[in-house]
Order: C-alpha cells, then sequence, then structure tokens
C-alpha cells in the first residue's frame, strides 16, 4: 500500500500518526504542510480534509483526517488495536478522553504559550492548567494499577495519550506528582521502534505572524 501522511512537525496529533508508523515499520512519504503559512487553507488541501487540519493520511483507499482516525485505521490487524469487542471499546474510551480531554487542556495550553498566544496568567491559560492537571490525576490513578491504559498491552490508546501528556512540561505543568504517568511514559518510551521527532513551532505561529485556522 502507498502511504502519504500530510503533517506538521510541532503538532502531537501529527507526531502520533509518525511513532505508529515507526512501530509497525511501514513506509511512507511525509508532506510537510505549514499549517501557518496559509497551507491549509487552499482549495487543494480542503478537497482531502475540509476541516482543513492536520494530520491526513492518504492511502489506496483514500484521504482519512482526524488523528486518531488514522491510528486506527493503521493499527487494524495488528497488536495495537485488539479484536476483543471490550478490549477494543477501552481502546476507544481513551481514544475519545484523549481528544474531549488531553488535546484541549494540555495540547491547547502547550501551543498558546509557546507561541505567545497566553501568558501564563491569563485566566483561560490559569483554567486549562486546572483542567491539565486534572487530567494527569485521572490518568495517575489509572495507571497506579494498569501498566498500559487499556488491554493489558502498548495499543494506539498509548500512543495517542501519550503525544500531548508527554509535552505537559511545555504548557507550565509540573509532572513532578505524577509518577505513575511518568513510570508509564519511560515504559512508552522503551517499546520498540519508538520515535520522538516533535519539531518547535515556527516563528509564523506567532499571534499576527501568519495565516491559518487558528488566527
Amino acid at each position: 500500500m502507498t502511504l502519504r501522511l500530510y503533517d506538521y512537525g510541532a503538532s502531537c496529533n501529527c507526531y502520533k500518526a509518525r511513532l505508529l508508523l515507526a512501530q509497525l515499520g511501514l513506509e511512507y512519504e511525509r508532506v510537510p504542510v505549514d499549517i501557518f503559512a496559509g497551507e491549509t487553507l487552499t482549495d487543494a488541501f480542503a478537497a482531502m480534509n475540509p476541516a482543513r487540519t492536520t494530520p491526513v493520511l492518504e492511502s489506496d483507499d483514500g484521504y482519512l483526517p482526524e488523528s486518531n482516525a488514522i491510528l486506527v485505521y493503521l493499527a487494524s490487524g495488528t497488536s495495537f488495536l485488539p479484536a476483543d469487542p471490550f478490549e477494543l471499546a477501552q481502546v476507544v474510551r481513551w481514544l475519545l478522553y484523549e481528544q474531549t480531554d488531553v488535546v484541549p487542556a494540555i495540547g491547547g495550553l502547550r501551543f498558546r504559550l509557546l507561541v505567545g498566544r497566553w501568558t501564563p496568567d491569563a485566566p483561560e491559560a490559569q483554567r486549562r492548567k486546572a483542567w491539565s492537571e486534572e487530567v494527569l490525576r485521572l490518568l495517575d490513578e489509572h495507571l497506579a494499577a494498569n501498566e498500559f491504559l487499556a488491554a493489558g498491552r502498548y495499543t494506539v490508546a498509548d500512543i495517542a495519550v501519550y503525544a500531548y501528556s508527554h509535552r505537559a512540561e511545555e504548557a507550565g505543568i509540573d509532572l513532578t506528582p505524577y509518577a505513575n504517568v511518568r513510570a508509564w511514559f519511560a515504559r512508552v518510551e522503551g517499546e520498540p521502534g519508538y520515535i520522538e521527532d516533535v519539531e518547535p513551532y515556527g516563528a509564523n505561529a506567532a499571534p499576527g505572524a501568519g495565516r491559518s485556522i487558528y488566527d
């Protein structure tokens, strides 16, 4: 199968896809998309993903946006995605939680602080910091009794949740209180094929410096 990944290097949503591709040992073409240079605002990109977000995976089956959908597609039929209905539902539970809580709390705060769109003392930054700490507390309690998030083994649930949570310090979050989370980070990082290739945000991600769906 021919695979092509349209992604932005600083996005941990995109990192998820690259991590799974590396761990599956799949060859693919990486197509960098500068989301702050207006490259998702074109008609050509909208034809791939009307939501104008990255990542987008192109395969022989067509275009697939949304990071967790990409994880499920790539992991189908492998140990990264359980076949057992209950274990599969456990994985889906964490994929949903990652999008509804981990990304907007930790990911949203990280992005806006790193590029200067918020200051740490801004009211919304403070709200999302408290939310991030609640997310990490929940994860820490779950990981106190579980080596991995779901199905008793490393799955795409771990890949998805790890992506933004392991960069929480960039969101101004002190990880010291979350010993079980930090131990889980180490287990994830010890999995075969692990990579860490998240890039810094470009200067055009700063407020008023570029054109994107976030401006």
